[in-house]
């Protein structure tokens, strides 16, 4: 393990209740080393200031090419395909549009929850929630 990846057990004595935190950091980080970030392509869209939508480019694939998990404030977006070189039958003379093994993740908060995906056109979209606690919620305090 590098430096970087470490820093995080060198601040763990010092903060309290925070091992999910830095759990979150050192995966994040230990997956972006190792992961190859260009492919697929994607984009992180802020409808409002509690909804999120991931889009992701996924020219070629099928639902049952794709499975999505979340577990653990942990989004994984991954093709489940066998990889055979070939597609139902035809010989490619040139392979422009690539299907190729991939996993992304993306590490949510704790607040965010998934509501759906949903895969039209070559586009993958799926919808993203921050729940907000009734007790974190903005209250107008009447003065007596």
């Amino acid at each position: 393990m590098n430096r970087t990846l470490s820093i995080w057990n060198d601040l763990r004595p010092y903060a309290v209740g925070f091992d999910n935190i830095f759990d979150h950091f050192s995966n994040t980080l230990e997956f972006t080393h190792s992961q190859n970030q260009s492919y697929p392509p994607y984009n992180i869209n802020k409808i409002d200031n509690l909804n999120w939508q991931i889009e992701m480019a996924l020219a070629g694939f099928n639902k049952k090419d794709i499975e999505i998990e979340y577990a653990d404030s942990q989004l994984t977006i991954k093709s489940v395909f066998e990889k055979d070189g070939k597609d139902e039958g035809k010989e490619s003379v040139h392979r422009g549009i690539s299907k190729r093994q991939f996993t992304k993740r993306f590490t949510l908060a704790d607040e965010v929850v998934v509501n759906g995906a949903e895969l039209k056109d070559g586009m993958l979209r799926v919808e993203l929630e921050k729940i907000v606690p009734e007790e974190k919620k903005p209250k107008t305090i009447k003065i007596s």
